[in-house]
C-alpha cells in the first residue's frame, strides 16, 4: 500500500499524473515556439511534472536506482524553472534558464515514458526485449530514444530563439 492505495492503484495514479504533465508540457513547448506564455497550462505542466517525480519516490525500493537519480535531477531543474518563471519573471538570463530547465524536465519524463512503453507494451517489448533488472535495449530502442532526444534538442533551441515573453513597463 502507498498513500492508502494498493500498489497497482498507486501506479495508475502515478501514470496519469505523468501523462498529464507530459501532455501539458508538450503543449507548453509548442507554445514557447510561438512565443505564447500560457500561464495556466504552464502551471499545470510544472505542478504535474513535480508530482511525477515526487510520487516516483513513494514506490517501494531497496536501493538507489537510475530512476531515482533522474527524479532528483528533475526536481532540481524544476525548482530552478519555477524560480526563473515565478521568482525572476524570466528577466534577462532567466528566460533561457527557464526554457532549458523546463524542457529538460519534460524530456526526462518522455525518456521514462519510452522506457516504460518498451517494458509494458507487448509489441514494443518484442522489438527491444529487456533482461531484468536492465532496461530495454537494442537498436530499435536506441533509435527511438535518439529520435526523442534530437526532437527535444531541436525544439528547445527553437524555443530559446523564439520565445520572447511580453513585458509590461
Amino acid at each position: 500500500m502507498v498513500l492508502g492505495l494498493s500498489l497497482p492503484a498507486f501506479t495508475l495514479v502515478h501514470v496519469i499524473i505523468s501523462l498529464i504533465g507530459i501532455a501539458a508540457g508538450l503543449v507548453v513547448m509548442f507554445g514557447l515556439l510561438g512565443s505564447k506564455s500560457m500561464p495556466g497550462l504552464t502551471a499545470i505542466f510544472l505542478l504535474f511534472t513535480i508530482l511525477t517525480s515526487v510520487t516516483g519516490f513513494l514506490f517501494p525500493f531497496k536501493e538507489l536506482l537510475p530512476s531515482h537519480i533522474i527524479g532528483i535531477i528533475s526536481l532540481v531543474l524544476l525548482a530552478i524553472a519555477c524560480l526563473a518563471l515565478y521568482g525572476m519573471k524570466l528577466k534577462g538570463v532567466w528566460r533561457p534558464v527557464y526554457i532549458v530547465t523546463a524542457m529538460i524536465s519534460l524530456y526526462f519524463n518522455v525518456f521514462v515514458l519510452v522506457i516504460q512503453s518498451f517494458l509494458k507494451v507487448p509489441a514494443l517489448a518484442a522489438l527491444a526485449p529487456a533482461v531484468p533488472p536492465n532496461p530495454p535495449g537494442g537498436p530499435v530502442f536506441a533509435v527511438v530514444q535518439g529520435v526523442v532526444l534530437v526532437f527535444f534538442v531541436v525544439l528547445t533551441i527553437g524555443a530559446w530563439r523564439r520565445y520572447k515573453p511580453m513585458t509590461f513597463a
